[in-house]
């Protein structure tokens, strides 16, 4: 699979641009500020029906304007695919798979499968388990359609049960029949989630173990696990014994949305005694590990997006990311850095074709 062509018009920075990728690695390079994450994160959407950084569409329309279109051209499996996303000025999102819409988003997620690696995505590693959690679901929706499915059922049913139990405090309705209603959609959903997970974790977080020992050169001892009161019990068991703490507390308690990875060296918390360089090397352990999944699962490499990771890793550590992306794979890359020479310096040390793209 290949990015051929990218056309932006009025997103974010971009008022018209056109890109052709001729080459399977290219460097963009540039100041600060000058467009350079911004092109990732158009790629980024033709993947994903979405921003890598931001939630509402609206907010990735150029200054003043109140619409974008973004349209790339793919070659897979020796055919070309053209995928086009368009922000209406209504505000309505249309995204076209070869000329044809889709009924629903996520229909297209997976297709065109995509790994993005950015300076702030160490807040996996050290904010709270909503960030895990993110990073997961991205994953394995790319793997399973039917995952996001269930997913979004879930979060969808989830939200109408809190929104329930904040108006049985409101009103001090004692009739709980209702919640014996959501709490059978969350079962039938979340469990099959959960299985899901544990067995898709099963396989990434011992790639994820195998990558950060190869990046940090010596066994530190990092262990990882899936985190999940559902190792415990059976979700309707969790949600009946904790309906009286979920009326207190007018929110749903246990469940698949306080799942987390649990990062451990030799049973300390990972966040709070890793150093700097530890939590980088497992934020890219965890990176490529999702990269040899979606590889394995495709059949395939997927799109692989670098944004700024030249100012994360020492020379050493960079030239062997570099070594294993686009050397040992033969998946697209695009990657971003500021300094022109020294992505010159990099990519020209791989003794592969590139291409360079100053902005």
């Amino acid at each position: 699979m290949q990015l051929q062509q990218l056309s932006i018009v009025q997103f974010k920075n971009y008022i018209q641009q056109r890109f052709e990728f001729t080459e399977r690695i290219t460097g963009i390079c540039g100041k600060n500020g000058i467009g350079k994450t911004n092109l990732l994160d158009a790629v980024y959407y033709l993947g994903f029906t979405k921003s890598y950084f931001t939630k509402t569409d609206a907010a990735n329309t150029h200054h003043g304007a109140t619409g974008f279109r973004i349209e790339g051209v793919f070659e897979k499996e020796a055919n070309t695919h053209k995928v086009v996303c368009i922000l209406r000025e209504t505000g309505k999102k249309e995204f076209y798979y070869n000329e044809q819409a889709y009924d629903k988003m996520a229909q297209h997620i997976g297709r065109f499968p995509a790994v993005f690696i950015a300076p702030d995505d160490v807040h996996i590693i050290t904010e709270g388990s909503e960030e895990r959690r993110r990073f997961m679901d991205a994953l394995f929706s790319q793997l399973d359609s039917h995952y996001l499915q269930q997913l979004m059922e879930y979060n969808k049913v989830l939200q109408q049960k809190n929104s329930y139990l904040k108006l049985l405090a409101e009103r001090s309705v004692s009739d709980y029949s209702l919640l014996d209603v959501y709490d059978a959609q969350l079962v039938k959903t979340g469990s099959s989630v959960y299985e899901k997970r544990n067995a898709y974790l099963q396989q990434l977080l011992p790639l994820a173990g195998t990558f950060y020992q190869q990046i940090a050169g010596v066994d530190e001892g990092l262990e990882l696990a899936y985190q999940t009161s559902l190792h415990q019990y059976p979700m309707q068991q969790l949600l009946q014994q904790n309906r009286d703490k979920d009326i207190a507390a007018q929110r749903t308690t246990q469940g698949i949305h306080r799942d987390d990875i649990g990062m451990s060296f030799s049973g300390e918390v990972f966040k709070t005694t890793a150093s700097q360089g530890q939590r980088k090397s497992l934020l890219f352990a965890l990176k490529l590990a999702e990269f040899e999944m979606l590889k394995i699962t495709k059949g395939f490499a997927p799109l692989l997006l670098l944004d700024d990771v030249f100012e994360k890793l020492d020379a050493s550590r960079m030239h062997n990311l570099l070594q294993w992306v686009c050397v040992q794979n033969n998946g697209q890359v695009l990657i971003t850095d500021t300094h022109k020479e020294r992505l010159q310096q990099h990519l020209a040390a791989l003794q592969k074709p590139f291409q360079l793209i100053e902005l």
